[in-house]
């Protein structure tokens, strides 16, 4: 009997060892996903408000300065193409800019 209980204490020993082992792990995986700083946010709406808000309007002005480029390459893009004077293409890319160009400049077409 003395022998079956040192087994049982040993084999009790090492599960505690595994859960300590998958404890630790857990309150690492926990710590490194910021599960703080996102209850602290919730806490806090206002401050979950503020972060909020930059975080649009930073995203909002770059989408703008991204479009703003964008469309620029394709105008310059297009006046290049246009006076290469393509047969058919050309005068279509021709119009198509004097539009563009007139619309920028806020006449009517």
């Amino acid at each position: 009997m003395g022998e079956d209980h040192r087994r049982n204490k040993a084999s009790e020993q090492e599960r505690i060892s595994l859960l300590q082992d998958r404890l630790e792990k857990i309150a690492a995986d926990l710590e490194r996903s910021q599960m703080a700083e996102y209850v602290d946010l919730l806490n806090r709406p206002w401050k979950l408000i503020r972060r909020n808000l930059v975080a649009g309007v930073s995203r909002g002005v770059g989408y703008a300065i991204g479009i703003a480029f964008f469309t620029t390459a394709i105008l310059y893009l297009l006046q290049a193409l246009g006076q290469l004077n393509l047969p058919i293409i050309g005068d279509y890319i021709a119009d198509l800019v004097r539009i563009v160009q007139i619309q920028l400049e806020g006449k009517q077409y």
